[in-house]
């Protein structure tokens, strides 16, 4: 099945409104999540005081796909992102099947990142925590995050910017306090004995979940004023800013906190340890804008992949309608709000969450391998193409290989008793189109 760019912009019905910053803050805020204020203390159980060197290797292993992404970006003005990939380069079932793994990977997580903004809160309110609070805090926060989806990309994008912008202060805030308070002991010595290869490959599995989520960022391209420009400025700024981010932490983290290798909770150690109780304050606040916008873009471009998906006839057709006056895919986002509302309230995400890496990895491969495919398809003024020929593609898949090398057996049939519910529900589906 072959979509041409005429094409596309017939079947879409969402107007351009999401320009430069909006795609940079969904790479952002798909990268950062919650991870980020837990990490520093695994980075150095494992690594020392080298981890930091470790998230400089994540961010090259992580580059040859982002660079993929970003080419694959350059191509498509419609909505869809990998499922378009996937579709044009190896049929309509391969390209459901990535949009599929990928939907779920996006719904578990952001399941999980709302029990714990329901935990943020209940640092301040314990009620929120408790039964019948519980869930009515997990219900407002579905909601709520669902009414501003629906009422426009817009209002999705606002909301969005207001809790990066304290989220980033309150993460720039740390390392430039430590600098400011520590000088000179934030640099690391490197006098120590480097750990075993084992650790460090260890460390680099760890960290390596810190640089995924980006490809959020290109499903809702059908909305983009620029794609073939934006996108590909959009990840790989993304990407520079949140690797140079994550290695300042990590220095100033290990450099407050002693025993950092101990401790569960780095960020907050760190910030009480350099600014006292209104630091852990500051940073508690800064977990829940976090979470919030790494919330926002998760629901935004994951309700975009089944109104794609709808528009391909592999979903029924009311997950494409548009709302009649905001001109957003409403039924899709209102499905997602209730799919996260019951998951956050009544699921067990421990088993499901490993499921998500190994999902991610199978959309990585898909994407990098689509490229040989569809390059000469595309080729012309105004695209990204990558130099060097097919080089980058085949670093993206050796190093997504390398990876799902290291997952456990409980990660792999958990993604294949999945892909087999997304089989029959393709089936399904187009025997109903049928």
């Amino acid at each position: 099945m072959k979509l041409s760019s005429e094409s596309e912009n017939i079947q879409e019905k969402l107007p351009r409104k999401l320009g430069l910053w909006g795609i940079w803050m969904l790479v952002v805020n798909g990268l950062i999540g919650a991870g980020i204020f837990g990490l520093p203390s695994g980075a150095a159980a494992l690594a020392g005081e080298y981890s930091i060197l470790i998230y400089v290797f994540c961010a090259l292993l992580i580059l040859p796909v982002i660079l993929c992404f970003a080419e694959l970006g350059s191509y498509f003005r419609g909505t869809g992102g990998p499922v378009r990939y996937g579709t044009l380069a190896f049929g309509s079932f391969i390209g459901f099947q990535g949009g599929w793994l990928y939907y779920l990977a996006r719904l578990i997580s952001f399941s999980a990142n709302t029990v714990l903004l329901t935990d943020s809160i209940a640092y301040f309110l314990p009620v929120a925590g408790e039964s019948a609070g519980r869930l009515l805090s997990i219900a407002l926060t579905c909601l709520l995050l669902s009414l501003i989806n629906v009422l426009g990309s817009v209002e999705s994008i606002r909301s969005m910017t207001v809790f990066t912008l304290i989220k980033f202060t309150v993460l720039i805030l740390l390392p430039l306090g430590g600098f400011i308070l520590l000088g000179a002991e934030v640099i690391p010595s490197f006098d120590s004995s480097i750990p075993p290869f084992s650790d460090l490959g260890s460390a680099a599995l760890l960290l390596i979940y810190a640089f995924v989520g980006f490809e959020g960022a290109v499903v809702p391209a059908g909305e983009a004023k620029r794609p073939e420009r934006d996108m590909p400025l959009g990840l790989l700024l993304g990407l520079a800013v949140v690797a140079v981010l994550y290695m300042l932490i990590q220095l100033v983290t290990q450099a407050a906190v002693p025993n950092l290798a101990d401790s569960k909770t780095p960020l907050l150690d760190a910030s009480a340890s350099l600014f006292g109780n209104a630091g852990a304050v500051i940073l508690m606040i800064g977990v829940a804008a976090s979470v919030i916008a790494n919330l926002l873009g998760s629901m935004f471009s994951s309700t975009r992949l089944t109104y794609a998906l709808s528009l391909e006839k592999s979903l029924p057709k009311w997950f494409g309608e548009v709302h009649p006056k905001f001109l957003t895919p409403a039924n899709s986002v209102i499905f997602f709000g209730v799919s996260a509302f019951l998951l956050s309230a009544f699921g067990s995400f421990t088993v499901l969450a490993a499921m998500t890496v190994l999902s991610r990895l199978f959309l990585y491969i898909m994407s990098c391998a689509a490229i040989p495919r569809l390059r000469s398809q595309f080729i012309g003024e105004g695209r990204f193409i990558l130099k060097g020929g097919y080089t980058v593609p085949i670093l993206g898949i050796l190093a997504c290989i390398w990876l799902m090398l290291q997952v456990s057996e409980r990660s792999i049939w958990m993604t294949a008793l999945f892909i087999a519910l997304g089989s029959g529900l393709y089936w399904l589906g187009k025997k109903g189109s049928g």
